[in-house]
């Protein structure tokens, strides 16, 4: 078994690893997305200051996640600490996001290219349509891996035994 300090430096990557992940998230979704509509000049540019944004914290995400699994994965020396509770949910943060970076966005951008501006698209429009549906999916998706990130790091948590 690893030093206590070792056992610390780990147990610091993942919590680190999902902080870092679920500020990302949390910023970008409320801090980022809202100004970028509420400032820029047009919802064109606003939308692709949040799909540039949403690209880096998929980047960043995948990471954190890879790196919280092998943190997890070194500090205990067993495989079937990846089938605890939070792990599983890391697996399944990592899962919401690679979907939406390979399978949503790329149809989100194809159709704002299509469109020319989203602005200046009719309402009526199947292609403005379909946008909305993938965008209340992708919405849906991060919402999905907020909510499994803060059961992971309760559950991280909840591990350490405090209090008990």
């Amino acid at each position: 078994m690893y030093s206590g300090r070792m056992q610390s430096l780990l147990r610091t990557i993942e919590f680190l690893g999902l902080s870092l992940w679920l500020g990302s998230d949390v910023f970008l979704s409320f801090v980022v997305a809202p100004g970028a509509f509420r400032i820029l000049a047009s919802r064109d540019q606003a939308g692709a200051m949040v799909g540039f944004g949403l690209w880096w914290m998929h980047v960043i995400g995948v990471v954190c996640g890879i790196a919280i699994l092998l943190a997890r994965l070194l500090r205990t020396r067993t495989l079937s600490s990846l089938a605890a509770p939070a792990a599983l949910c890391v697996v399944l943060m990592i899962g919401l996001t690679v979907v939406s970076q390979h399978a949503v966005s790329p149809k989100m951008a194809a159709l704002r290219t299509q469109m020319g501006s989203i602005q200046t698209t009719a309402a009526d429009s199947p292609l403005l349509a379909e946008f909305s549906r993938l965008h209340r999916i992708s919405v849906s998706l991060e919402s999905g891996v907020l909510l499994a990130g803060f059961t992971a790091m309760y559950l991280t948590v909840r591990e350490l035994g405090v209090g008990r």
